[in-house]
């Protein structure tokens, strides 16, 4: 049976706008399918063994849905499991863009779960980073120029060789998304 695997962002949680319309959509449109939303830590290694974990118990790579620091763990499962992945305002290496956060106390959006990042964090990351992706046909990757947390130019040069929707304006959340949920499943179904 297909599977969708969506991976929400940075401080996020399966709460979100984008994991609760997606979650809705598949069960409206394709009933079938089982929709896993794992609520991902912060902390880059227990989100790495989680998502290994993921793979382990199933019998085949789902299609995966990735927003943010999200879009980047999609990236990495599709590297390591194989798939197909559609990474929605991709964070490119995040260990990068991460660094002021370290030592700081960092609260969940959802809960009041806190988190504060290290060194060895920026590390985790740093090695899970994909500079180079081995199937580029794998991913398409959604981005809006007018994203106020990630340079989208960033995403816009790491994933050139791959499927990219690029839209004047929009914010980090991708304005409009639920509408790109039909042309998300065309991608899936594409062999």
């Amino acid at each position: 049976m297909p599977s969708i695997l969506y991976l929400h962002g940075f401080l996020s949680s399966p709460e979100s706008t984008k994991a609760r319309v997606t979650k809705q959509w598949v069960a409206s449109h394709y009933p079938s399918w089982q929709y896993y939303c794992p609520q991902l830590s912060s902390y880059p290694q227990a989100a790495s063994q989680a998502l290994t974990e993921f793979y382990q118990s199933i019998d085949e790579p789902p299609y995966v849905i990735g927003s943010s620091l999200g879009g980047f763990w999609a990236a990495w499962c599709v590297e390591q499991f194989g798939g197909k992945a559609v990474l929605v305002n991709p964070a490119v290496a995040p260990h990068t863009r991460f660094q002021h956060f370290v030592g700081q106390p960092l609260k969940s959006y959802y809960s009041e779960d806190t988190y504060t990042l290290r060194e060895k964090d920026l590390s985790v990351l740093a090695e899970c980073d994909f500079v180079q992706h081995t199937n580029p046909e794998a991913y398409w990757v959604m981005l809006q120029s007018g994203d106020e947390t990630l340079d989208y130019r960033m995403a816009l040069k790491r994933y050139q060789a791959s499927n990219i929707l690029l839209e004047e304006g929009g914010s980090h959340s991708f304005d409009g998304y639920e509408a790109h949920l039909p042309a998300i499943m065309d991608f899936f179904s594409k062999t």
